[in-house]
């Protein structure tokens, strides 16, 4: 089994649908893989229709690891003071292959991509431009970090 860093670059989005009647969205994202979530910023200036984060999330990911769900699940939410936050849309984005690639060359990306974003209803409301990219940790950079109760070190 490999280890490596998944790194997502969650650039920006583009038309988003309002949540809120009452004006302007202040939209963040969550996107989770694996059971774990990370969260970007708030987005809040063009009214939130148009937000850029430019916002590097990261993962410790492993090659083949548990499960099939090689997949990111990407949330767009919109942040509310007062309230709960609410429910834009999501997206997916499916990183199989790239694993696959980061592991046999050491490194592999996905460029910046347009994925679409959809509500519950399967109903288009906006789009996301993100890169992913997944890098193998050497040897040495694991050299004395703990991984599920065993400690990996170089022996002399």
């Amino acid at each position: 089994m490999a280890v490596g860093i998944l790194e997502v670059n969650l650039i920006s989005g583009k038309n988003l649908k309002r949540s809120d009647f009452l004006g302007k969205i202040d939209p963040y994202v969550e996107i989770q893989y694996k059971g774990q979530t990370r969260k970007s910023s708030v987005a809040k200036e063009d009214g939130g229709r148009n937000p850029t984060w430019n916002d590097k999330l990261r993962w410790r990911a492993e090659f083949p690891g548990s499960g099939a769900d090689y997949k990111l699940i990407v949330k767009v939410m919109d942040h509310d003071t007062f309230s709960t936050d609410d429910y834009i849309g999501e997206a997916t984005v499916h990183v199989k292959e790239l694993l696959e690639m980061g592991v046999e060359k050491g490194t592999a990306e996905i460029r910046p991509t347009k994925y679409n974003v959809v509500d519950s209803d399967l109903s288009f409301v906006g789009e996301l431009l993100i890169g992913v990219s997944y890098s193998l940790l050497q040897d040495r950079a694991m050299d004395g970090e703990v991984f599920g109760g065993w400690k990996h070190s170089q022996f002399d």
